[in-house]
């Protein structure tokens, strides 16, 4: 599957030495982070030409690039895939059509998933499916929340290649507003500023959401396993 398209972030190493070798190590880290920024920006403003002329060889690009990811995210939004799909074919669709609203000032990424999450919303209204909208309007508990950024991510941890198709199957059970931020942070590797912007909820909620889904993971993977053979576990 191909990687994060125009904005994969190269993984800095994390130096474990003591006196100078750290000082070097920070400053190469910050100099890099500075260079993909300035170069992640260029690229932005490319797309938002390209999207304004309706360049066809920049959408099927984009297409390639991003197709897995979008349909992955839909999935987990949906729970259907037959939805999912649907909703793909329609979000190129307003790609093509508002693309001159982009605007290349923010992440394209987060811009085609903003689009997605909104046709899922106008669906759910729609429907009776479980809405975005009505897990908003819940209490949340606004806990200050941060997951450290040394060693691999709670959600990881869980995701070696015997369990990782598990993983996902539990994601869907979790409530849709806290699988979304799970999804957008550990699978599309939003910060959660970003998932604050692109779901229009306060950063509190944001982190009160993965706190919660995170919560709710574990004990679910542990109730699937239980329920499961141990051959077919193994």
């Amino acid at each position: 599957m191909p990687g994060r398209g125009f904005f994969r972030r190269n993984a800095v190493g994390r130096d474990f030495l003591n006196g100078n070798s750290v000082s070097t190590s920070v400053n190469a880290a910050a100099t890099v982070a500075a260079a993909q920024t300035a170069i992640s920006q260029s690229e932005n403003a490319a797309i938002a030409q390209g999207l304004k002329r309706q360049d066809p060889e920049l959408l099927d690009h984009l297409i390639e690039q991003y197709q897995h990811r979008l349909l992955r995210y839909l999935l987990f939004l949906t729970g259907r895939r037959d939805v999912a799909e649907d909703l793909f074919q329609e979000t190129w669709m307003r790609v093509l059509v508002r693309g001159a609203q982009y605007n290349g000032k923010a992440r394209f990424d987060t811009w085609l998933f903003t689009i997605a999450r909104n046709l899922v919303i106008d669906l759910s209204r729609k429907r009776t499916m479980a809405s975005l909208d009505e897990m908003n309007e819940q209490n949340e508990d606004d806990r200050p929340f941060e997951i450290s950024a040394d060693g691999p991510s709670p959600l990881e941890q869980f995701q070696t290649r015997e369990d990782s198709a598990e993983v996902g199957e539990v994601l869907l059970t979790l409530e849709p507003s806290h699988r979304e931020v799970l999804v957008l942070r550990f699978y599309e590797e939003l910060s959660l500023e970003e998932i604050a912007t692109m779901t229009q909820a306060p950063l509190s909620t944001v982190k009160s959401r993965l706190y919660r889904g995170l919560a709710s993971l574990k004990p679910e993977l542990a109730k699937l396993r239980g329920h499961r053979p141990a051959e077919a576990r193994g």
